[in-house]
């Protein structure tokens, strides 16, 4: 008797997570949370054993919403769905308290594969995000400056370099306008760069946005 909880805004999305999930027997309920808001009444709701959650909700980040879950229910598994690339993101919400990172570009079998993995207790990172972790490892080169900005920073980045404008990150984010400002300022500082359009050229280079 297994219940999992995904949430994810695209219906198109959680249509296909629900036929790959209902291939597996044990798993008896699939509940369905759109929004961040959805995601906190259901888990009052539970219990549940794991949640699937993409990072990307239209109310809230998907990165506040596992550190939430981490302070409420810390045993319970969170597998991160994204478009982000692994070797981008995958870390960051590995050091939030995922369970696991999975692209929604990976075939259906390994998000079978990544919930059995967080079911049983361990965490799981496909081969390839294994293998860039590796070689992280023994690179002692310096990091890259989008690295060294906080989860916040990162997400700022994202969005202006996706075209988004401030007011419109400062919506999605749930924060002021003046609080978004401040953080692009310091994103451009800590990155040596003047204007959002040198942002987004980087964020392009290093494959930080499609």
């Amino acid at each position: 008797m297994t219940r999992i909880l995904m949430a994810d805004d695209h219906p198109i999305v959680r249509r296909g997570l629900r036929q790959i999930l209902s291939e597996d027997p044990d798993i008896t309920e699939i509940g369905e949370a759109t929004t961040a808001m959805d995601v906190a009444r259901m888990l009052r709701q539970g219990p549940w054993d794991a949640v699937i959650l993409d990072v990307n909700l239209p109310d809230r980040s998907g990165l506040d919403i596992l550190r939430e879950i981490r302070e409420r229910t810390p045993s319970l598994p969170v597998l991160i769905l994204s478009m982000h690339p692994e070797d981008q993101f995958a870390v960051r919400v590995l050091k939030a308290g995922a369970s696991g990172y999975l692209n929604k570009d990976s075939a259906p079998d390994e998000l079978l594969k990544a919930v059995r993995r967080i079911l049983s207790g361990g965490r799981y990172i496909s081969p390839t995000l294994a293998e860039q972790l590796a070689v992280a490892l023994t690179d002692n080169s310096d990091k890259p400056p989008h690295e060294r900005l906080s989860d916040r920073e990162y997400l700022v980045l994202c969005r202006i370099a996706s075209g988004r404008t401030v007011t419109e990150i400062a919506e999605e984010l749930q924060l002021s306008v003046k609080t978004i400002s401040t953080y692009r300022t310091r994103v451009l500082e800590k990155m040596a760069l003047r204007t959002s359009a040198e942002l987004t050229s980087y964020a392009v280079r290093n494959g930080l946005v499609g």
